[in-house]
């Protein structure tokens, strides 16, 4: 059978036509790996007063104390301007700060520039965003899956659903028929999803194939992908002995992180953690190792006399779990790599096939938001938003 050429593979941004820019917070402080420290960065933003309360907040050209924004979709929060805010933090939520790592944001529209609410409209707990990375070649990937609000300097944003609940996928209309008619059987969004991660290429192009035998091959791969990346449900183990393990306590503040690739083991100033396997400690995204950029996020030095500058004194436990957990994941995912769909497939299904059945270009509703306001939204100063 004919393979599908890269030139004529769709494009995901015609697979998944609605997308939206990534959020911007604007500022640092709002976002932390530890949700306590964002409580207390909170409390000494408050008691500050005048200028002081200014200087810690850092505006921006699109937030100071004095902007009027309404709440964020499905949120609690106050709505008066930030010069005379008062009252407790809004409970910070787990959002994805960087590929890999989870780490908590306070969600009040008032500390981010650009907070993305229809975003914050379709997230819940059948939600899956996708999120360009940016990588451009063929090291790290292309896309990153999860569950969680996308916070992440990177691309494009791409909810799977439209609306709350999984319902209305973002998909173009009439692919799914399509290609359940290619392959005789039902394709379902969540399917082609699990294809896209599989097969996606570094320029965000995705062929697609009429092969039954080599489809399903590709859901299941791209499931586990999927699954790998989300980190929800059961949690991800290696076997045996190749569990990664503390071997020697970690410091109270770790400086340093260095890796022996011999010993297979990632040093913490003193501390040891192995067994590290090297394609762990190797995975990057974009250029930049997962496992150093995570460390970093944790233990770079903040300007005194700012509110990053709020961090708990001593490393938390729940940080030692999560870089065990990131570890296992990062190990998974470099066996699964291999694995992924070649550069051409049989029986394509090529955007010129698309094209010919009425599915490409999709409609330019499909790259609008759908109106998913299920509940009043309270704009600035308590009065409800007209939407």
């Amino acid at each position: 059978m004919p393979s599908v050429t890269h030139d004529d593979a769709p494009p995901l941004a015609d697979l998944m036509p609605w997308s939206v820019a990534p959020l911007r917070p604007g500022r640092a402080w709002p976002t932390a790996p530890d949700p306590a420290c964002l409580r207390a960065r909170w409390d000494a933003l408050l008691k500050a007063r005048g200028p002081d309360r200014e200087a810690l907040f850092e505006p921006t050209r699109s937030r100071t104390l004095h902007t009027a924004v309404g709440q964020l979709p499905g949120r609690v929060g106050g709505t008066e301007r930030l010069a005379r805010a008062e009252g407790p933090c809004a409970e910070p939520v787990r959002v994805l700060a960087a590929p890999f790592d989870e780490q908590w944001l306070i969600p009040d529209h008032r500390l981010l520039d650009a907070a993305r609410p229809e975003l914050w409209r379709v997230a819940d707990g059948r939600q899956v965003f996708v999120v360009e990375t940016g990588a451009g070649s063929a090291e790290g990937a292309a896309l990153l899956a999860t569950s969680l609000l996308p916070a992440l300097r990177a691309g494009r944003v791409r909810p799977l659903y439209r609306r709350p609940g999984g319902t209305e996928p973002n998909v173009a209309p009439g692919l799914a028929e399509h290609l359940s008619d290619r392959l005789g059987e039902r394709v379902t969004a969540l399917d082609l999803l699990a294809w896209i991660l599989a097969a996606v290429r570094p320029d965000l192009t995705v062929p697609l194939t009429g092969d039954a035998g080599l489809w399903t091959r590709g859901v299941e791969l791209g499931r586990r992908t999927l699954w790998l990346m989300r980190r929800d449900g059961e949690r991800p183990r290696l076997p045996g002995g190749r569990r990664p393990y503390v071997r020697a306590p970690l410091p109270a503040r770790p400086l340093t992180l260095r890796y022996d690739r011999d010993e297979e083991t990632l040093h913490l100033d003193g501390g040891r953690v192995s067994p590290v396997p090297p394609q762990a400690w190797d995975h990057r995204v974009a250029g930049v190792r997962v496992l150093e950029a995570w460390f970093t996020a944790r233990t770079a030095p903040a300007a005194p006399g700012t509110l990053a500058a709020i961090r708990p004194a001593v490393w938390p436990q729940s940080w030692t779990s999560e870089l065990l957990e990131l570890i296992t994941v990062l190990t998974l995912l470099a066996e699964v790599r291999p694995l992924r769909v070649g550069p051409a497939v049989a029986s394509p299904v090529t955007r010129t096939d698309l094209g010919r059945a009425g599915v490409l270009p999709p409609p330019s509703a499909s790259r609008r938001p759908a109106s998913v306001l299920g509940h009043r939204e309270e704009g600035p100063e308590g009065q409800f938003a007209l939407l």
